[in-house]
């Protein structure tokens, strides 16, 4: 029996959520997404929940999207909605429930893996972390919020490089444009999650959750533009530039796309 995509857990007002393809580098395919889904409606309701903390494990966070999936198919439009579908919906629930929610970030979060860590309230790093959008390289727009969320938290010309061009940004770098809030040691990470989780556990409920959603409230359209985003992403699985982006990172070479 395979290993289950996400793995979950709770105790003292925590509760967990470990992406779990680590031999795929927590790549997310559709299983992955479906189960991230539950695990926060899960999570959501579940009395006493205060705090959901979301780790990768093994060696990644999470690398973006599960690009062999897409190779598999014939209707890459109709899979990217089968894929993106229920990781919104996870992040939407995330956004919109009373739990305040961490991401713990240890190696890459590449792609998606970017995208669900700034879609969490707060995010604590790894010094070996890593981020970057990498969503050019394969010919998409961005999915999983990030063209909501990048823009709020460096301002729309930053973000536009960052998405453009997908440098590579260490820990540090991440955090001093303000999309980590700590970084740690390597070894250390868990240990100062669990710190601050276990803080947070300790705060007033109903005031934290308020917090959240007076700070999330002009983000009142979010799930219209998590929309917008598997809509451009599925158009974008269509164009022939996708076809060669999948080739091309299969085959360990720079793309070539067309000229228009």
């Amino acid at each position: 029996m395979s290993a289950a995509p996400v793995l979950t857990g709770y105790a003292g007002g925590v509760g967990w959520i470990t992406f779990n393809r680590p031999e795929a580098m927590n790549a997310v395919d559709v299983p992955m997404a479906v189960a991230f889904r539950d695990a926060v409606r899960a999570l959501n309701a579940t009395p006493g929940i205060k705090v959901i903390v979301l780790t990768g494990a093994g060696r990644a966070f999470m690398a973006g999207g599960d690009l062999a999936s897409f190779r598999r198919t014939d209707d890459k439009p109709g899979f990217a909605h089968e894929l993106i579908t229920p990781i919104h919906e996870a992040l939407v629930a995330l956004a919109e429930g009373p739990a305040v929610s961490i991401a713990s970030v240890g190696g890459a979060a590449a792609g998606a893996g970017m995208s669900v860590a700034l879609a969490a309230d707060l995010c604590v790093a790894a010094e070996n972390a890593s981020f970057t959008t990498a969503y050019a390289g394969v010919a998409a727009p961005g999915d999983c919020g990030i063209t909501w969320a990048l823009p709020a938290m460096v301002g729309p010309r930053k973000a536009m490089e960052l998405m453009l061009l997908s440098p590579r940004l260490s820990a540090a770098e991440a955090a001093a444009l303000g999309l980590v809030n700590h970084v740690v040691a390597d070894d250390a990470l868990e240990a100062e999650t669990d710190r601050l989780a276990a803080r947070l556990a300790r705060g007033p409920a109903f005031a934290m959750g308020q917090i959240k959603a007076l700070i999330r409230r002009p983000a009142a359209s979010y799930a219209a533009h998590l929309d917008a985003e598997r809509a451009g992403f599925a158009a974008c699985a269509g164009e022939a530039d996708f076809d060669e982006a999948l080739a091309a990172f299969f085959a360990r070479r720079a793309p070539d796309f067309r000229a228009e």
